[in-house]
Parts: structure tokens; sequence; C-alpha cells
């Protein structure tokens, strides 16, 4: 993981040195334009594997997005970064990874992703009636032989990050509302 975050790391900051070299000629707008095709679709390639990956790693990566939020919004080095992410609506990097795998649960659940990983979703279902049936939790497989690759197994990840949710959240049938709200508790 830390070749493919190093790599991505490499890319993303010639691009952002690249865009930087423009940035007083574009509007913002051109610039956020630029940053999300060329930057943040490298950051999020692949970000649902970050799932239960050390801080250092994520730091990394979190730099590179705090730097191309700097670039949009040419601020200083020092300032925070906080604001700019919020007023980008950008979520930070380890909390979109967060909102990728679950919003992948969600349309599994919903009849709205591939067959591949509805199969892999397994709702909870008590051989008797229990009070957490209404909760709406999917069950986590128990066959995890290592820890290190197990544990960031979609299937395994995806029911601690789903069973974690608020009941609300769980319960909620629309994809658009679903993205709202979930945007607003992972930026908590």
């Amino acid at each position: 993981m830390e070749q493919q975050v190093t790599a991505v790391s490499k890319s993303c900051y010639h691009q952002i040195r690249t865009i930087g070299n423009i940035r007083s000629y574009i509007t913002e707008n051109a610039c956020k334009t630029l940053v999300c095709s060329l930057v943040t679709s490298r950051l999020d390639y692949g970000n649902a594997l970050l799932y239960n990956v050390n801080c250092s790693t994520i730091a990394r990566l979190q730099r590179v997005q705090n730097t191309a939020a700097r670039l949009i919004t040419r601020k200083r080095k020092f300032d925070s970064k906080t604001p700019v992410l919020m007023q980008l609506h950008w979520l930070p990097v380890q909390c979109r990874s967060h909102f990728k795998l679950l919003l992948y649960v969600f349309k599994a659940l919903h009849d709205k992703a591939p067959k591949y990983l509805e199969e892999l979703i397994v709702p909870y279902a008590p051989i008797r009636t229990l009070r957490s049936e209404n909760e709406e939790p999917i069950t986590k497989p128990r066959d995890v032989r290592t820890k290190t690759c197990g544990e960031k197994r979609f299937d395994r990840t995806r029911a601690i990050l789903w069973n974690d949710l608020p009941l609300h959240l769980r319960k909620e049938q629309s994809l658009p509302r679903f993205k709202k709200v979930l945007k607003t508790y992972c930026d908590v």
C-alpha cells in the first residue's frame, strides 16, 4: 500500500505544480474543475482500500488534498485547512473512503449495485425474534484467516462500517437523501 500511496502522491503533486503554474490566469471555478479532474480523481481511485490503513499513510494523502485545496482557494500554507475543505464541500481522505464503502453497501442493499457486490451483502436475519432485527444490520463474515488482509476485505469492512451507522441512516431509502445525510454524518 505504501508504494501505491507514494505513486499517487507523486502524480498528484506533479499535477498540482502544473496547475499552479497557470493558476494566476484561470478563475477559481476553472481551477477547481482542473483539480477535481486531475488530482482528486487520483485520490479517489481505489480509496476503498484505505480502510484500516495506518495514520501516516492517510496523512500523506491528506497533505495532497490540503495542498490542492490551498491551490484552489489561494490560501497560505499554514492557514487552517478545515474551513477550506468545508468551503469546497470536500470530505477528508479517510472520510471519503468510508463514504465510498457505505455508498456501495447502500446500493447493494437497494439493488442498484453490480450482482457481485450484492452477493457479498447479507442482511442480518436472526433465528428467533430479537430487538436488533429492526435495526437493519448486515452480517459480518467470521472466516478471516489473516489479520492483515482479512480485516480489509470488502465484505468484512462494509459490515463494520454499516452496523456502526445510526439507525436513521440505515433506514433511509432514497439514494440522494442517503448521500446528503451520510456526507453530513461523515463530516462531523
